[in-house]
């Protein structure tokens, strides 16, 4: 391998490295602080090998952080001719660079990805939302679960085209509970039903990534999204950290939602789903 797989005595180099751009790498940063140099599951490759400047993040998602050209090649060349991940997220130079040269180096594996974002716009706010939130919206709870668990599926096969509870039903039920358990989850109900939901996919000592943001498509249109999402906004700045998230640049009504709760753009990123 050009790069190599980093462990806990490179702990001091990696932290710099994430500590250059919080917002960026806060997927990077998050699974690190939950172990990644040493328990994983997944790992961390750094390049070069003796005193690694850039780095790439290899689990289900491959992430680089600071990659060079250099870096870039030399991931695709060690990555090999078997693809073992899901998707390539960052920012879109990065992220479809290396699905070119990965589809170059090695074809069909890399060559025919499901879906391609390729504009998402990342987003933060660092204070309060200028807009009065929506108090109805608080912390999911353990009874919130199936009903909160019906709004993240319709949520991901109206944005992924796909089912997870049949590509991962098992998997997929625990991830959205540990979500609840953990206190990452935010839900608006209405006759105990939950009809709006919004998941911390993300979380430092600095930063929370909002994802799975969804609306009841009864209700869409009626100016719920923007109070509900100052409460979710609110609640993260509240705590001491800034609020970010990504949303696809054709997805006119989030965009307008979130410019509403006084977030601003600082990066484009890119998705390769496969």
């Amino acid at each position: 391998m050009h790069a190599r797989v980093l462990d806990n005595s490179d702990r001091a180099l990696v932290a710099a490295l994430l500590d250059a751009d919080p917002v960026g790498n806060c997927f990077v940063a998050s699974r690190v602080d939950a172990g990644l140099l040493s328990l994983g599951p997944g790992e961390l490759w750094g390049y070069p090998a003796q005193r690694p400047r850039s780095l790439l993040h290899v689990g289900a998602n491959l992430v680089a952080v600071n990659p060079d050209e250099e870096a870039l090649d030399a991931f695709a060349e060690d990555l090999g001719a078997w693809r073992r991940f899901v998707a390539i997220v960052g920012p879109r130079d990065v992220a479809l660079g290396l699905q070119r040269r990965l589809t170059r180096l090695w074809g069909r594996p890399y060559a025919h990805p499901r879906i391609v974002r390729e504009r998402q716009f990342l987003m933060v706010r660092s204070t309060e939302s200028p807009v009065a939130p929506d108090l109805r919206v608080t912390r999911a709870l353990a009874s919130d679960f199936d009903s909160y668990l019906a709004g993240a599926v319709a949520m991901y096969r109206e944005e992924l085209d796909e089912d997870p509870l049949v590509t991962n039903d098992v998997g997929y039920r625990r991830y959205v509970r540990s979500l609840i358990d953990t206190r990452r989850a935010f839900a608006l109900r209405e006759d105990d039903e939950v009809v709006f939901k919004a998941d911390l996919g993300a979380v430092t000592a600095t930063v929370a990534q909002v994802q799975g943001v969804w609306v009841a498509p009864r209700l869409r249109g009626r100016g719920l999204s923007v109070p509900a999402m100052a409460a979710v906004t609110n609640a993260i700045v509240e705590e001491g950290r800034i609020a970010s998230l990504y949303v696809n640049d054709f997805n006119t009504p989030a965009v307008s939602c979130y410019r509403s709760c006084g977030y601003a753009v600082v990066d484009e990123l890119a998705s390769v789903l496969y």
